[in-house]
């Protein structure tokens, strides 16, 4: 199965219902249905709970956190990925954290509104939009 790691912005995007919402819906029930495995770094699990306060949805916030948890895979965040991030190509602190999460738990790629910035990456970073497309054709292609 496919490891990915989805990046905050697409889940923004799935619970905001903005910009690739469709696409980000779909990567979603991808998790759910555990056609992949979706990951999510755990510094953006509190970044998203400080969205959901600031956005006045408080009350929902720790439910939203738990059902986000129940569905993707969270990597911690130790110091060897800290260190390992202040050595990357990436210029991005909080991005470059997040490819070294992903080196060091061989994650396959990224998905992310935030192309621009993972063009450094060693791990390949696609849109959802692209993720999802790149999706259906390799579905088509074992249905024949």
């Amino acid at each position: 199965m496919k490891k990915i790691l989805i990046d905050l912005n697409v889940l923004l995007d799935f619970l905001n219902k903005r910009n690739e919402h469709y696409q980000a819906a779909k990567i979603v029930d991808l998790c759910i249905d555990k056609r992949i495995t979706g990951y999510i770094c755990a510094h953006e699990i509190t970044t998203l709970a400080y969205f959901l306060t600031k956005e006045g949805r408080g009350k929902k916030t720790k439910p939203i956190i738990s059902r986000i948890l129940d569905v993707f895979s969270t990597i911690p965040i130790t110091e060897a990925i800290l260190r390992d991030a202040l050595h990357s190509r990436i210029r991005d602190y909080e991005d470059a954290v997040v490819e070294s999460s992903c080196l060091r738990n061989e994650i396959e790629l990224i998905v992310s509104r935030n192309l621009r910035d993972f063009r450094q990456s060693r791990v390949k970073a696609v849109s959802p939009k692209e993720y999802v497309a790149e999706y259906n054709v390799l579905r088509d292609r074992e249905n024949r």
